[in-house]
């Protein structure tokens, strides 16, 4: 006999005499109903096994701290009618929910059980998710969202939309106050979609997990084209082209691993600060290998990844979306085992050159920080904004300005670097003095100019160079008057734009130092509902 069979033997039992029940008859039923819903139907488990996912089940357990989940509203079922809905009403109508711990502090989580309805959302589904996220919102706790699910549960009609409202409502209201984690293990198709994008980080695993508005069929039947799943709305796809997904993993329980570890770096809520690590790294460690690593030569390259390892403690930082917008590096990381989140210039992809996907990339993780009490340290080294037809079309004025407004709205401690070229726009842009960082600091190799010195030579001397009996000669001689008088290393200090020119070896120890200055920041923005960001 089944568990559900048992279970409902047991509910229809001498039913009019059920309050004569002894107490070890209610605990036996009570527990076989709790391990029909857990265990499910078997053949169900068998096939979301044969394609190689785990049960929502299978899933919480890797995600939380062992034996630490809670699990609420197990025994709700859907009152839906019609469609045959009525025959069947399994226990947690699909979707399990609750909270548990990850490292020893409060995490709530909810999971798509494909093996009900494949995972699709209901009435009583969704209202599970909103009580567990109006849970963590008020405990204020991080709220993780495991997703297999195949959207609306077209049975319930308009009902299955309207819970679909009340999770976007409840993402909106939870932005900026607990940390929300979006971690896409089945398809996402449809207004399903929605909820991922308007979560801080998202996790897809390949082969498995999708997501797209409309489908493969859908596209073709509109535009001709075909197209599997996969192309269409893939993990590499969303983690390297669109940038909708920061992460992707080739298996479940790595994901599940980097999940936990980026908790470990967040606070709790909004009020919260970050968690501090205890490391055995000196604070005053110098920090000799950058001068191997950074060549002198502005036009050289170099992998900005390997200095952030030299600078933080035990050479260990978080990457945040490494496979989208690389010539931006955005990671979390701790100095002195205070949490820090870094933006730096990438030499090593397209020049450092901030273009639209670098911006963007670059002012969410910066409003991230800034929402969650998380300080910001700059590595600078870019040569200005991509020029191009396509930059100009797209609008690299209004999505470059996002940067622009997440670092001046920023109320965090903000330090910046000049490690060695800032020029333009994009110096201005990269949190300098001039638009609000608390401590501009440069090597002594910077160079900070409005351009670089051949272009801005070109264009200065350009009737000179043309009249002159060797432009080539005269052309080197004012880019050397050029570098002379405007980009020599302490120009921007002498009119109090770098607050100090440091030892390239000292960098730990001085950021580590203004860390501990800032530590005790205040900082009041306007009074004001909110602000108006380009978009």
């Amino acid at each position: 006999m089944s568990l559900e069979q048992q279970t409902d033997r047991l509910s229809l039992h001498d039913r009019e005499h059920r309050g004569q029940w002894t107490a070890a008859e209610r605990i036996e039923e009570l527990g076989l109903m709790k391990e029909a819903a857990r265990h499910g139907d078997p053949l169900a488990t068998e096939r979301q096994h044969a394609k190689g996912k785990l049960t929502a089940y299978e899933r919480i357990e890797l995600l939380l701290d062992e034996g630490s989940f809670n699990e609420v509203e197990m025994l709700r079922r859907h009152r839906a009618t019609g469609f045959g809905l009525e025959k069947k009403r399994p226990y947690t109508d699909g979707v399990i929910t609750g909270w548990g711990t990850v490292h020893g502090r409060t995490v709530f989580v909810y999971a798509h059980d494909f093996r009900i309805f494949g995972g699709a959302l209901g009435e009583a589904h969704a209202q599970k998710i909103h009580k567990i996220m109006d849970m963590a919102i008020a405990a204020g706790a991080p709220l993780v969202s495991l997703n297999d699910g195949a959207g609306a549960r077209i049975q319930e009609g308009v009902s299955a939309l309207a819970g679909y409202g009340g999770i976007f409502q409840r993402n909106t209201r939870a932005s900026g106050v607990i940390p929300q984690i979006s971690v896409m293990l089945g398809p996402c198709a449809g207004g399903a979609a929605y909820s991922p994008a308007l979560t801080d980080f998202v996790f897809m695993v390949r082969d498995i997990s999708q997501m797209f508005i409309t489908g493969p069929d859908v596209v073709k039947a509109v535009t001709g084209e075909e197209i599997t799943q996969n192309d269409l709305g893939g993990a590499d796809v969303h983690a390297g082209a669109s940038g909708v997904a920061h992460f992707a993993y080739d298996d479940v329980r790595s994901c599940l691993e980097d999940v936990r570890h980026l908790l470990s770096l967040l606070p709790s809520n909004n009020r919260d600060l970050p968690p501090r690590s205890v490391t055995a790294d000196p604070a005053d460690r110098r920090t000799d290998r950058v001068l191997e690593l950074v060549p002198d030569d502005p036009g050289r390259v170099y992998d900005i990844r390997a200095v952030i390892e030299e600078i933080v403690d035990d050479g260990d930082y978080f990457e945040i979306q490494p496979g989208w917008a690389t010539n931006v590096v955005c990671a979390l990381s701790r100095l002195d085992g205070e949490v820090v989140g870094l933006v730096a210039s990438q030499p090593a992809s397209f020049a450092g050159v901030l273009d639209i996907d670098a911006s963007e990339k670059a002012a969410r993780f910066v409003q991230f920080c800034d929402a969650f009490n998380i300080p910001l340290v700059t590595l600078i080294d870019v040569p200005g904004f991509l020029p191009g037809v396509d930059q100009e079309h797209n609008g690299i004025i209004r999505r470059g300005a996002k940067l622009l407004y997440a670092y001046c709205n920023a109320t965090v401690p903000r330090i910046s670097l000049v490690l060695r070229k800032a020029y333009g726009g994009a110096y201005i842009v990269m949190d300098s003095r001039s638009i609000g960082t608390d401590l501009a600091l440069a090597w002594p190799s910077n160079e900070i100019a409005v351009m670089g010195a051949e272009g801005a030579a070109n264009v200065i001397f350009r009737r000179e160079i043309a009249a002159a009996d060797d432009p080539e000669a005269t052309r080197a001689q004012k880019i050397k008057e050029y570098q002379a008088k405007l980009m020599h290393p302490y120009y921007a200090a002498e009119r109090g734009l770098i607050d100090d020119v440091i030892d390239p070896r000292e960098t730990r120890s001085a950021l580590i130092r203004a860390l501990a200055m800032l530590r005790s920041k205040q900082a009041d923005l306007p009074c004001r509902k909110h602000g108006n960001p380009p978009q």
